[in-house]
């Protein structure tokens, strides 16, 4: 493996019973980043962390993670890598600090105690140091597992969809430790449902489909392969109809049109697209308007058009199902 990667699979594949999670899933990880690994549900985002860290062995295929065998060097694997899974790993009758206590002790860490103070003041837990966890709300508990990750200074941290259900300030709060992680040179490699949440973190992103790598890049490359996206209101139907023509011409893409509101969009595949050339292009035509927009793709824009939500989406429940079962 190459040492500029922190984790390099190649050809990874699992089944479960006639469900094939993954089907060959190539990734490239380089040290000290942030990857965003994005997808609909079923397409095997899950699956493929649970092998990265040790969880599960691989059908077919390799992989090396922090420079390590995923198979044959897996207790190496594991003394290099943290994992903040969906579920927390929290003792609620422990107080914050004694599970971090614990955790240091567990990992055979030296001089604990320090390590959990920083911890509980980087992650806004000092003053609910000494209650129970139990006692903690959802954001808290989520913020003490991920320190709780950390308590050994991993090479590799997996993040697992960390922030579901988190209120902003306990999302803002983890977001700035991951940024924080990577000046540190941790690499990340975190799946989310939030594409926010990638867009704000990633330095790179992973696009999963159907148990494979579909497509990679930065966040600026995958919303380049998408382009930007027009929508034009106006007066009448008969103006709608001159509208859909006007961006079928300009954009190359299909126009969607909403009767009710009067209103057609479409995603240009032309880069060049500006929004003076759409409003003098509309004007010439003839199409009395009453508002036009031509905004920047998002990766929401991205994950709609790159992924196919439809056809994972029925493997979903069988594929997490048969995950918890092994």
């Amino acid at each position: 493996m190459t040492s500029t990667y922190a984790v390099l699979s190649e050809g990874l594949e699992k089944r479960f019973g006639a469900v094939r999670a993954l089907r060959g899933l190539d990734l490239a990880v380089a040290e000290g980043t942030v990857c965003g690994v994005l997808g609909p549900n079923g397409a095997g985002k899950t699956t493929a962390v649970r092998l990265l860290t040790t969880l599960l062995r691989p059908d077919a295929g390799s992989a090396r993670v922090a420079g390590h065998d995923l198979v044959r060097e897996a207790a190496a694997v594991r003394r290099r890598i943290s994992v903040t899974g969906q579920d927390t790993s929290i003792d609620g009758d422990l107080t914050g600090r004694q599970n971090l206590l614990l955790f240091g002790r567990l990992h055979r860490v030296r001089g604990p105690a320090g390590r959990t103070v920083e911890l509980l003041d980087r992650f806004g837990l000092a003053e609910a140091a000494d209650r129970p966890a139990a006692t903690y709300s959802g954001g808290m508990r989520r913020r003490l597992d991920l320190a709780a990750s950390l308590i050994r200074r991993p090479e590799v941290l997996f993040l697992d969809e960390p922030t579901t259900g988190l209120d902003p300030a306990s999302r803002n709060l983890i977001w700035d430790a991951v940024r924080e992680l990577t000046t540190e040179g941790t690499t990340v490699l975190l799946t989310t449902q939030y594409l926010e949440e990638a867009d704000q973190l990633a330095d790179d992103i992973a696009l999963v489909d159907r148990g494979r790598v579909a497509h990679t890049g930065s966040p600026a490359q995958l919303k380049a392969l998408v382009g930007a996206h027009a929508e034009v209101v106006v007066t009448d139907a008969d103006a709608l109809t001159k509208a859909a023509a006007v961006l079928d011409r300009l954009t190359g893409a299909q126009p969607s049109l909403d009767p009710e509101r009067n209103t057609v969009g479409a995603v240009s595949k032309d880069p060049t697209l500006t929004l003076p050339l759409l409003v003098r292009t509309l004007d010439s035509a003839g199409v009395p308007l009453l508002d036009v927009s031509l905004r920047p793709p998002t990766l929401d824009d991205v994950f709609l058009r790159l992924t196919d939500t439809t056809t994972t989406a029925t493997t979903a429940t069988t594929t997490d199902d048969r995950e918890r079962a092994a």
